[in-house]
């Protein structure tokens, strides 16, 4: 694999967690299909794809604290605080992958190793 391609694949593999405002788990789902299909041809492309995976882990564990908090009435504030968030700092890190650069989004829980 040439070394655009892995950096396409890595911004791809941060693009695809979009996938979860059209599908359910399509967040989750997508950058581990990248990880698995790309495993073993590129450890930056799989590096990210982890990356991407537990921001995703992260945002859904906050979504559900949101919707818990949407009883206090604060919730409803920061659930689309949230989903901005989110669609912010995912096209960040695509561009920041499409640049050859390893991506670190700031206050990730990093469960998948």
């Amino acid at each position: 694999m040439t070394e655009r391609e892995e950096e396409q694949w890595a911004m791809g593999a941060h693009l695809s967690t979009l996938a979860g405002f059209l599908f359910p788990f399509g967040n989750l789902l997508a950058p581990f299909v990248i990880w698995q299909l790309k495993k073993g041809e590129s450890d930056f492309v799989v590096g990210q794809a982890k990356e991407a995976l537990n921001f995703q882990i992260t945002a859904c564990i906050a979504a559900v604290v949101c919707a818990v908090l949407v009883l206090l009435v604060v919730g409803i504030f920061l659930l689309p605080l949230l989903g901005l968030a989110v669609l912010v700092m995912t096209i960040l890190a695509a561009i920041q992958a499409n640049e050859g650069v390893e991506y670190r989004y700031p206050f990730c829980l990093r469960l998948v190793k």
